[in-house]
């Protein structure tokens, strides 16, 4: 059975209307058939410096990743509001100074959540990551971002005070799980929403989506409370998703 096999909601009834997100990565291209442009809120392009540009057409996608990944989000969440922090814009890759940069704008904004479907695996950022995404944490936003890829761990994803997530390929996309392994991190599928006729793998896919579906799901979740506890965000918004698990129905 694929990815798309059918499950029961586990939130339903809930759009995450009111939770506003925070989508680090290559921008958005409101235009897109996938993303329903009343829900993209004014953002920003951060360079390589970590030194800020507004207007609409720095956050304007020419990549594609960030608009599938917000996509991505939009499909689990379609009443929450996406701000785009574009970090990418020639290609795929920025450093850390941009990424960091790019947490505190996010902080500074006040927003929910943060999706950050990237990271590094240099250990040597290891300090400055814990420190930006603790200031995040202190004002009570969660950053949800990859755990690892391929088993190598990544920074912020790791780090305690983050929601990290994991891939795994059988998972439903209308589902995520505990990994047994690391049981404060969620594990949910790397495929984004079918395009007809085209095959699962050719279109885009990766950790990149199952970090947006997790935080899709975590708007939900988010949906008319009020903002988790400051201090452990991510560890809480941890237990509410883990809370919804526990009262679904089980799969077949």
């Amino acid at each position: 059975m694929g990815p798309d096999r059918p499950v029961p909601p586990l939130f339903p009834g809930r759009t995450g209307t009111g939770v506003r997100v925070a989508v680090i990565d290559s921008g958005v291209h409101p235009e897109h058939d996938h993303i329903d442009a009343a829900r993209i809120a004014p953002g920003v392009r951060i360079d390589r410096e970590g030194l800020c540009h507004e207007g609409p057409d720095e956050t304007l996608d020419r990549l594609g990743h960030g608009t599938a990944v917000t996509a991505a989000i939009l499909e689990k969440a379609p009443g929450a509001t996406c701000i785009p922090v574009r970090v990418f814009a020639e290609s795929l890759a920025t450093n850390a100074r941009a990424l960091l940069a790019a947490i505190r704008w996010a902080t500074a904004q006040d927003v929910d959540v943060i999706n950050l479907s990237l990271g590094t695996t240099n250990t040597a950022h290891t300090a400055v990551f814990a420190e930006a995404v603790a200031e995040a944490a202190a004002r009570g936003i969660a950053v949800i971002a990859a755990h690892d890829v391929d088993g190598t761990a990544c920074l912020p994803g790791s780090l305690p005070c983050v929601l990290g997530v994991t891939l795994d390929w059988d998972c439903p996309r209308e589902r995520y799980y505990v990994p047994g392994t690391i049981p404060t991190a969620l594990c949910a599928s790397g495929y984004p929403r079918a395009i007809p006729g085209v095959a699962p793998r050719r279109n885009l896919y990766g950790i990149s989506f199952a970090v947006a579906q997790v935080t899709g799901f975590a708007a939900c979740a988010l949906e008319g409370r009020e903002r988790h506890d400051q201090g452990a965000p991510a560890e809480a918004l941890h237990a509410a998703l883990v809370a919804a698990l526990e009262t679904a129905p089980a799969l077949s």
